[in-house]
């Protein structure tokens, strides 16, 4: 399987989220996702903000990519195995690797930006 292609298709699979076509991005994945659908799409947070591809390893008859996605509330790095189904990269398998909640580093951040003891 080729490296590039399976990178190619993993970023379309990342802008079919990003743009909040989840039709799109599940074409993507082989029939045996299509099954436990509603299983995969609970790894994802939905909407996504942004996603990268973060790595791309050749492992065996297929590919490990690694994807970070940003939703508004939580960041995920998932682990995900792409391989060739009738000629083109399929998305198989998608397991977390980490998920970080994201509204309570930011309301951090915000808190620390105010200065405290100031009045007019």
């Amino acid at each position: 399987m080729d490296i590039d292609l399976v990178r190619e298709r993993a970023t379309a699979f990342c802008a079919a989220l990003d743009s909040g076509d989840i039709e799109a991005a599940t074409a993507f994945m082989s029939p045996e996702l299509h099954r436990n659908l509603g299983e995969v799409l609970a790894l994802l947070p939905l909407p996504t903000n942004e996603s990268t591809v973060e790595s791309v390893e050749r492992s065996g008859a297929g590919c490990n990519v690694a994807i970070r996605l940003l939703g508004e509330t939580d960041e995920v790095e998932l682990q995900t195995r792409w391989k060739d189904r009738d000629g083109v990269p399929t998305l198989v398998e998608a397991s977390h690797v980490s998920r970080t909640e994201r509204a309570a580093a930011e309301a951090d951040a915000e808190a620390l930006e105010e200065p405290a003891g100031v009045e007019g």
